[in-house]
């Protein structure tokens, strides 16, 4: 946190803890906590060394689970982050803004139910990770109230939506919409959102990989035309690299970004900024993404910094606030 201020400071409207520790690698620590939880027992072992080494879960005969056993961590760490987070935010607020919301990641139910329990988890066992993350909202809400923003993080939905046939498209992402807007409907009502759409980054390498910003814009737009009242959507968040792939230096690569229709006051993120690509040539991919969305965009990596070494994260952040200039 002391570093992104260092670096980004007055840019920064929204501050995360930087997720460290045991959460650096997003659900795993999650899903490797479920290896003593006393409903659940692992089927198929892994190290997370790729992703088809990944542990798999099924429940104990005779056992049901609820969400109200599913301790994630997430509003503990939350807890833990609070004094920190407070000190470095009143040494950014001025008389003008009152200095960064505090940043939750919150992944998509159905990306740890598929994690957990594997292709079938999102059909078998989706409620009690629903349930899970709602009380999570919940808590963390009570802690930092309106100083919170909830980032929704949903790899699986993004590259399932980029792996389908063009036609399909459409209709599965208005299935896929429903489900991240249930989930952002079990906030408390006030909450304010941030969507992250993810290409995955497990190791700092992608699930998936895109044909072009189209599946991204279907999405987008089918989420936000979903989105539930009472709790404002700051920003979505696009992957347009793809981990250790730095964007593509191609015009038709971001040309669907025309399509998007985010509604008022939602803020477009793109996710480019890559520490590996020339300066020059990420310039012009600033331009190229602006000039196809039609207006300025906000500047981040496709996913975060967690997965990366410490310098080359910090060259991660550098090269954002040099293309914000």
């Amino acid at each position: 946190m002391r570093l992104a201020v260092k670096r980004l400071g007055p840019e920064l409207d929204y501050l995360p803890d930087g997720e460290t520790g045991v959460r650096r690698n997003w659900v795993i620590g999650m899903i490797d906590g479920f290896r003593t939880h006393p409903d659940l027992r692992l089927v198929k072992d892994g190290d997370w060394s790729d992703y088809d080494k990944t542990p798999r879960f099924a429940l104990q005969p005779g056992h049901r689970l609820y969400g109200a056993a599913l301790n994630l961590g997430i509003a503990a760490a939350a807890r833990a982050a609070m004094s920190e987070f407070d000190a470095l935010r009143a040494g950014l607020a001025d008389g003008a803004h009152p200095g960064p919301r505090f940043l939750v990641g919150i992944p998509g139910d159905v990306d740890l139910a598929m994690f957990t329990f594997g292709p079938s988890g999102p059909v078998r066992h989706l409620r009690p990770f629903t349930e899970a993350l709602a009380a999570t909202m919940y808590q963390i809400r009570a802690l930092f109230g309106d100083d919170v923003l909830f980032q929704i993080e949903v790899p699986a939905e993004t590259v399932v939506l980029g792996r389908a046939p063009s036609a399909l498209r459409p209709p599965l992402a208005g299935f896929l919409a429903r489900r991240i807007a249930a989930l952002a409907q079990g906030a408390p009502e006030g909450s304010q959102f941030g969507l992250h759409l993810c290409l995955g980054d497990m190791n700092h390498r992608a699930l998936g990989r895109l044909p072009d910003a189209s599946p991204l814009v279907l999405l987008a737009n089918a989420v936000t035309s979903r989105w539930p009242p009472g709790r404002p959507l700051r920003y979505v968040h696009a992957p347009l690299a793809a981990a250790d792939d730095p964007p593509p230096d191609s015009q038709a690569f971001y040309r669907p970004l025309a399509g998007l229709k985010l509604g008022h006051g939602v803020r477009f993120v793109a996710g480019f900024a890559h520490e590996d690509q020339d300066e020059a040539t990420q310039f012009r991919i600033r331009e190229m993404i602006e000039g196809a969305a039609g207006r300025p965009v906000d500047v981040s990596t496709s996913c975060g910094l967690g997965r990366r070494q410490p310098d080359a994260a910090l060259a991660a952040m550098d090269r954002i606030k040099l293309l914000l200039d």
